[in-house]
């Protein structure tokens, strides 16, 4: 038995091919820099936010790109693909940057 578990309006069924579930739009998360209401869709557009921000890149790991605020202890390590760029990630930065950053579902079809 193999399939995905949907949970929908109280009832939890198993379906076996869940691409037939969905509907034509897929939503999936962004990172939105609230200042300027600007999706984040690469490392160069993130690196100068953060960095205005008063975090530095820390070149401890050739493979994640990472930044290190001085005031803090918080590390935020990325990938250093922008296309492994999670929502996991994404809200880490949202946590260490609430009053700047924001996850948001982008609807693409």
């Amino acid at each position: 038995m193999s399939g995905v578990w949907v949970f929908k309006n109280g009832v939890v069924r198993l379906v076996e091919n869940p691409a037939n579930v969905q509907s034509s739009t897929v939503r999936r998360k962004v990172l939105l820099y609230t200042p300027t209401n600007e999706i984040i869709n690469s490392y160069s557009s993130l690196e100068p936010k953060l960095t205005s921000l008063g975090w530095e890149r820390y070149y401890e790991d050739p493979n994640l790109l990472q930044f290190h605020k001085r005031s803090s202890i918080d590390l935020i390590s990325l990938p250093r693909d922008f296309t492994q760029f999670k929502s996991m990630h994404m809200y880490d930065i949202v946590l260490k940057n609430r009053e700047s950053f924001r996850v948001i579902d982008m609807q693409s079809s």
